[in-house]
């Protein structure tokens, strides 16, 4: 039987690839002191197609498919993923488990701001011994006004208040 690996595993295998990346949603809001629970992991890549090709061989590797019926390395395809947004509102290119379909890993297919300013900004924390980095504060309020989801109105409360108080310190 083939074990399925955490978040924890899959962030570790990222970062042994060289893969850039930054931690988005429900974990970077851990990150960020709200703890909540999570279903799946969220993350924007550096979209460049080499760092997308790697990060494809790390998912394969961990035994990862897209749900869509594409090959995974589509997803390196600049004019497809446009092609995506543009005909079929996609916002996030997932991937599943091929032993749990639960087990999901939700990528960004567009960066939802120039991704080396939102690096920069982005938060280091340590996750159980593995250094990651989050998308900051600033890049998650902005990211949860956009997408207009009332399931996010706790997290921008949270946020606008750390943010709030950071400038008042």
């Amino acid at each position: 039987m083939i074990s399925i690996p955490s978040y924890q595993q899959i962030l570790a295998a990222l970062a042994k690839g060289k893969v850039r990346y930054l931690v988005a949603g429900g974990i970077a809001m851990n990150i960020h002191g709200l703890t909540r629970s999570t279903f799946d992991l969220d993350l924007i890549i550096f979209l460049e197609k080499k760092n997308i090709l790697q990060f494809v061989k790390v998912m394969r590797k961990l035994g990862y498919k897209p749900k869509v019926l594409v090959e995974p390395e589509d997803f390196a395809d600049e004019k497809l993923r446009r092609q995506w947004v543009e005909e079929k509102n996609m916002v996030v290119f997932s991937f599943y488990h091929s032993q749990d379909m639960m087990n999901v890993v939700d990528v960004f297919v567009e960066h939802p701001r120039p991704f080396e300013e939102m690096f920069k900004a982005g938060k280091i924390s340590n996750l159980l011994g593995q250094k990651i980095r989050a998308a900051g504060l600033q890049d998650m309020l902005y990211m949860k006004k956009k997408a207009q989801r009332p399931k996010d109105e706790l997290d921008i409360r949270f946020l606008e208040n750390i943010i709030r108080k950071q400038k008042d310190d």
